[in-house]
């Protein structure tokens, strides 16, 4: 019977693995066309069945849990003339050791690519992850790679769509349509003890944008000039939320001096968002499911949550001191008062690089997931320390960093919350990272700020609540040998909800990683130990996770 299951549980992993590689590859037929062509051609596509014994300690007297992993995943690189993708998928089936405790299944994943149409002129860019982070934004999911805790909320998001550059004559032409889809599974919240804020949750919603511009740069013109519009749609499952946003607007860009020059622009936006009213009963209160979520009634007129619209303006420089340098700042007028954005990037060398960036828009935990998709470099890389234990977009916000030094992206201003509403979104975040010869190391941080945007009623607790988080996560990895290794990955995360009576939270982790392949490289054994802490108003707990695994490649 055990045999039975296993071969199962192989054959599920082994297809998914089959259909990722599917979709990795994009274009078989281009890029085995291209193999003669293109002497830089890479392609590794490694399917694998993995098995993990995984033993959890409650530090505070709690219980002490075991359970066992089978299941299998894949690890793909493609880099042709035209075809750029970076894939990692792993599933797992948890079978425990106690009584009375749930197997389950956990997926984690992230894909990156982009094929070139026509080489410089049109791509198609394209994105998926599965990850995890926490249903009730004010008790944090501790580190454990495990399907038991009922606080688990799964996250699925894919995106994809072409973008257009090119020129005509010496304008610049440049347009671009993306489509996106996120769903979210929070388990309703399973055996959520009394007391739990219900909080109107995030279901699914599909996301689309489309941009254009044209326009003149300063090496064709005294003054750099650009014309462009844009539109950005959401439509939300729960309470059939939407929100439609359109802008136009002019820039220019006039040169100062061979490193410097003043930027400026302005246009007109309109944003305009709105969801149904909630069923109530014959005593005028809100019916709630099962599971707590507020039901919308469409026989009542739509709800009006944001309706901003009229001029919009900045002006800024454009500062670059040397070919590894650029800094850029702007302030204006937007979204009703004050804007602030800007970016800054160094490149110490080939190996080191530093980036920071400010940001301030109005968005929604869709948008920002699909928006930190895309920002995903088309080649990353992953600590076995985060693939093994937290899984990608672990609590300390999941970064993922480029092979190529200062590139990457950090997941934590969107899984910060997960919920139904739209906010006013600032923050400032920084990326550190590359590597020389056996070393490699990645480093992100951010401080968020949200202020909710809900109907002003009782009836939504976020209305006008403002949330703040602050995380910082980091991976350093050694190779010993061609076939071994050590990762280390520390996150620390803060996070104050904003309700009335409800203090901040508190986690910290740190997972350690040794592997090493044997058996012509088709075998490798992890070990992975870790430590996790959370604490808030009314817990407080401290894990130690210890994985022992054994992995066969194909």
């Amino acid at each position: 019977m055990t045999g039975t299951i296993l071969q199962r549980l192989a054959r599920h992993a082994l297809g998914l693995a089959a259909t990722l590689s599917g979709i990795v590859a994009l274009c078989p037929a281009q890029a085995q066309a291209q193999q003669q062509q293109a002497p830089e051609r890479h392609v590794s596509i490694h399917p694998y069945l993995e098995v993990q014994q995984v033993l959890t300690a409650d530090f505070g007297g709690g219980e002490t849990l075991t359970y066992t992993g089978v299941g299998g995943g894949i690890d793909a690189s493609i880099a042709t003339r035209r075809v750029q993708v970076t894939a990692h998928y792993d599933y797992q089936h948890q079978f425990s050791w106690k009584h009375g405790q749930k197997n389950g299944d956990v997926h984690t994943g992230l894909v990156a690519a982009r094929l070139e149409v026509v080489p410089n002129v049109l791509s198609m860019d394209a994105g998926a992850i599965a990850t995890r982070t926490h249903g009730d934004v004010l008790r944090p999911v501790p580190g454990l790679r495990t399907a038991g805790d009922r606080n688990l909320a799964d996250v699925y998001s894919v995106y994809g769509g072409p973008t257009l550059s090119t020129h005509v004559g010496p304008l610049s032409v440049g347009a671009s349509y993306h489509a996106g889809y996120v769903k979210v599974n929070d388990h309703s919240f399973q055996d959520a003890p009394a007391g739990t804020p219900r909080i109107d949750r995030y279901d699914s919603s599909t996301v689309q944008q489309a941009d254009a511009s044209i326009g003149m740069d300063t090496r064709n013109a005294p003054v750099g000039w650009t014309v462009g519009a844009g539109w950005v749609r959401e439509d939300m499952n729960r309470l059939k939320s939407n929100y439609d946003g359109k802008y136009v607007r002019a820039d220019v860009v006039v040169p100062i001096s061979s490193t410097l020059a003043v930027t400026g622009g302005g246009g007109y936006e309109k944003i305009k968002s709105s969801q149904q009213d909630v069923l109530r009963d014959a005593a005028g209160l809100p019916i709630v499911t099962t599971d707590g979520n507020l039901v919308g009634d469409p026989t009542k007129p739509r709800l009006l949550t944001y309706d901003q619209s009229g001029f919009i303006w900045d002006v800024g420089v454009i500062w670059r001191p040397g070919p590894r340098t650029e800094l850029q700042v702007r302030g204006g007028r937007r979204y009703g008062s004050t804007t602030v954005t800007g970016s800054f990037e160094h490149k110490f060398n080939k190996d080191y690089a530093f980036s920071a960036y400010v940001y301030d828009n109005v968005s929604s935990f869709g948008r920002l997931m699909i928006a930190d998709l895309s920002g995903v470099p088309r080649s990353f890389r992953m600590s076995n320390a985060g693939q093994a234990l937290t899984g990608i977009g672990g609590p300390g916000g999941g970064c993922v960093f480029g092979t190529e030094a200062g590139k990457g992206t950090c997941f934590a201003d969107a899984l910060q919350s997960v919920n139904n509403f739209n906010f006013r979104n600032r923050g400032v975040g920084v990326l550190l990272s590359g590597g020389r010869g056996v070393w490699n190391f990645g480093l992100g941080a951010g401080y968020n700020n949200r202020r909710y945007i809900a109907p002003p009623t009782a009836d939504f607790l976020l209305h006008g609540a403002t949330e703040q988080s602050f995380t910082v996560e980091g991976d350093v990895a050694r190779r010993f040998t061609r076939t071994s290794g050590i990762d280390l990955d520390a996150y620390t995360a803060w996070y104050d909800s904003g309700l009335r009576g409800k203090s901040s939270s508190f986690s910290t982790g740190l997972t350690a990683t040794y592997y090493r392949s044997f058996l012509t490289d088709r075998l490798q054994a992890n070990v992975s130990a870790g430590v996790y802490t959370t604490s808030g108003q009314d817990f407080s707990s401290t894990f130690g996770t210890l994985l022992l695994g054994l992995r066969y490649g194909f």
